[in-house]
């Protein structure tokens, strides 16, 4: 058996993935997206269907850029957004289902413009010994 690891949502994405589970349920597996025969779907059918949606949801300039060019890119937009947020890097980690020196071994120089607000926290902490 595989192993299995939570991923956690927002409350938003879970109305949203309600709808089609009560209509179509999962694979036997449990997975939420199958092919026409209830089997993984293949790579080159997301693929397809990442770059109709990128037609159909971006202005045709961002549709020329790179801006999401393949679905892994929303994975890097998160990550880099969550840590850029402050969001603790075990937590984000976890989320990606990475350690966190993997995390920051790819994400760390997507951390930006947080300087100001880490001094803000390093002084706070250190006018507690004042």
């Amino acid at each position: 058996m595989e192993e299995v690891r939570p991923v956690p949502i927002l409350p938003q994405l879970v109305v949203i993935l309600r709808a089609p589970l009560a209509t179509f349920g999962t694979a036997k597996d449990g997975r939420l997206f199958t092919n026409e025969r209830g089997g993984v779907v293949g790579s080159s059918t997301y693929y397809r269907v990442w770059q109709e949606a990128r037609t159909l949801a971006l202005p045709s300039a961002a549709v020329a850029s790179p801006l999401a060019a393949r679905p892994y890119d929303l994975r890097h937009s998160a990550l880099s957004t969550w840590l850029n947020a402050g969001v603790d890097p075990t937590e984000v980690a976890a989320r990606a289902g990475n350690s966190v020196e993997v995390l920051l071994s790819r994400y760390a120089k997507c951390i930006d413009g947080r300087q100001e607000i880490v001094n803000r926290k390093i002084e706070e902490l250190l006018s507690e010994y004042e």
